[in-house]
């Protein structure tokens, strides 16, 4: 039975958080007593989706934002739904800085959960201070540092607040990077499941693998989720489950395609995406990525290195510009 979490009677004092400045979309949406997911359409190049969990003893937060003022915007909503519970722990899914630079604003005496792949990759990121021109306009991050993550989770760890039982758990190998983590509520069956979903937009694998992508699929339709909080687009319903876990399966496949017959033909990425259909997959959000995702096919299959300068410079020739950014 799920844990029934009720408020504190402060929540009543807690003032309404503004709107973020031109954008009244961003929303938490109660997906079971006290489990909130804040959700930010339209899911496209940076605009992630972040949760928290609440109960007796704190709030567990599931991801930040990109930026200090989404990631407030965030904070403010959560603040106003929990009268102010104190913050127990946040779990950031993985290391790319539309779930992990809003980090910074957190209270430094809030522990940070990841993979130990993903703290690394975070200490190892540039973004916030030299962005190449790839999207325009540029970010405006409002964030000078990171703040890496200081737990690390290799496999699967439990958090529990009060009754509430929070797992988190490492599919055992990359999908959408080597350092992916979910966050599961058994009881209340509701699955965070970071960026291993793209719900309705094009799924992003360049720092992962398309493979363990594509496997990560049957592991997540494993948990029996009645809720599924994807890293980008909106919620998932058990009904819809099947379709989307099945969608991501023949988008990835097609990538797959896509590589070996522009490898057998001795094209290079970009030349493979130009002369491709993309079928339905063209309609999806931020349909570039194909070039990302294909610069990893290759890589996969060749057995070498990532180029990200050369990959990014192929998706802004392919997107014939600079990415739309609505940061």
């Amino acid at each position: 039975m799920a844990t029934q979490y009720q408020p504190p009677a402060a929540a009543a004092s807690v003032p309404e958080p503004r709107s973020l400045s031109g954008d009244r979309s961003a929303h938490l949406v109660e997906v079971a007593s006290g489990v909130h997911a804040w959700i930010q359409p339209d899911g496209n190049w940076w605009l992630n989706n972040a949760g928290a969990v609440l109960g007796e003893d704190g709030a567990v937060l599931i991801d930040t934002c990109a930026t200090a003022e989404r990631t407030r915007a965030f904070l403010a909503a959560v603040a106003h739904v929990s009268g102010q519970t104190p913050l127990l722990a946040a779990v950031t899914t993985h290391a790319h800085g539309d779930h992990s630079h809003g980090n910074a604003l957190l209270p430094r005496s809030v522990p940070i959960i990841a993979h130990p792949q993903t703290r690394q990759a975070i200490l190892e990121d540039t973004v916030l201070t030299s962005l190449p021109p790839i999207w325009s306009p540029a970010p405006d991050w409002g964030i000078a540092r990171h703040r890496p993550p200081n737990l690390a989770v290799s496999d699967e760890t439990t958090v529990h607040t009060g009754g509430r039982r929070i797992e988190i758990r490492h599919p055992g190998y990359a999908a959408h990077t080597p350092g992916d983590l979910v966050v599961w509520l058994p009881d209340e069956r509701v699955l965070f499941a970071g960026d291993l979903l793209f719900h309705q937009v094009t799924p992003l694998v360049f720092t992962g693998s398309v493979e363990g992508a594509l496997r990560s699929l049957d592991w997540l339709a494993g948990f029996g989720a009645q809720t599924v909080v994807p890293g980008h687009g909106p919620l998932i319903t058990r009904d819809e489950i099947d379709t989307a876990l099945d969608a991501h399966a023949r988008y990835y496949r097609t990538v797959q395609r896509i590589a070996r017959d522009g490898r057998e033909r001795g094209l290079p990425p970009l030349e493979a995406a130009r002369g491709c259909d993309l079928g339905a997959f063209a309609d999806w959000s931020d349909p570039e990525r194909i070039l990302l995702n294909l610069h990893r096919a290759y890589c996969d299959a060749d057995g070498t290195t990532l180029d990200i300068e050369a990959a990014f410079t192929d998706t802004v020739t392919y997107h014939g510009g600079p990415l739309h950014c609505a940061l």
